[in-house]
């Protein structure tokens, strides 16, 4: 398949899990892709190696999401490295989970500027040089909508506010024929939630077919969203969750 033959792609936080996973699907079907990583260059370089072995360019940029700033910069050394940027992907986020009796204002502002403000500040930066049929895939949670279990506020806010966001830009940017979608996974087996980590027998109960979903599960979605195929779906926040939110 090269059905994305040239396109270049950008992937927050596309060193493992669910980024990774899109990152390489991404380069399966032609398009060049750039990620960004906050701590492991080893993991990084691993997925450069395995994005190149597809026989498309690959790029990894550390840049912690913590600081709005390094995002910028590692969108536009994407566009001055590979071109100008075709499909975004807001994949990087964190999780904190903690009751409001003992949220700080410090894990407020921590989880803001990772899962909301670095997710603005890449889409305004990659969309000043985005050329039309570009593509915007946010990376959200079935927890923007719902929250099945005490001390999730505070992520569950933040998905809330990209889900929002991500509609906007459905707005703002259509006339450019520029779609942005949202994915919002459920129970994915990651790092930051493993299929056999303390919350999985929990998870696995309230889904519908009682299992963890894949990150090349969502892979396939981001693919979609990001082909010719998906060119009249926009402003649609997808739940991919094994039935997680019926």
């Amino acid at each position: 398949m090269s059905e994305l033959q040239g396109k270049n792609a950008f992937v927050s936080g596309g060193s493992k899990g669910i980024g990774a996973a899109i990152a390489l699907k991404l380069a399966e079907v032609g398009a060049n892709v750039a990620i960004t990583y906050s701590k492991s260059e080893t993991e990084a370089a691993r997925v450069v190696q395995e994005i190149e072995a597809k026989g498309v360019k690959g790029l990894a940029i550390q840049a912690d999401a913590i600081e709005a700033e390094n995002v910028i910069k590692a969108v536009q050394k994407t566009a001055a490295t590979l071109g100008n940027i075709d499909i975004l992907v807001n994949n990087a986020g964190i999780v904190k989970l903690k009751s409001i009796t003992e949220s700080t204002l410090e894990d407020f502002d921590c989880i803001t500027n990772v899962n909301v403000k670095a997710v603005f500040a890449a889409t305004m930066e990659a969309v000043k040089s985005m050329p039309s049929g570009g593509r915007i895939i946010t990376i959200g949670s079935v927890n923007g909508d719902f929250i099945p279990f005490p001390g999730g506020s505070l992520y569950a806010m933040s998905k809330a506010a990209v889900q929002m966001m991500t509609k906007g830009w459905a707005r703002d940017l259509g006339e450019r024929q520029i779609t942005a979608n949202i994915i919002q996974p459920g129970p994915i087996d990651t790092d930051m939630n493993p299929a056999d980590g303390e919350f999985a027998d929990r998870g696995k109960a309230i889904t519908a077919i009682k299992r963890y979903g894949k990150p090349e599960e969502v892979a396939e979605l981001a693919v979609f969203l990001a082909s010719p195929r998906a060119s009249n779906i926009t402003g649609a926040a997808i739940n991919i969750d094994g039935g997680f939110t019926i």
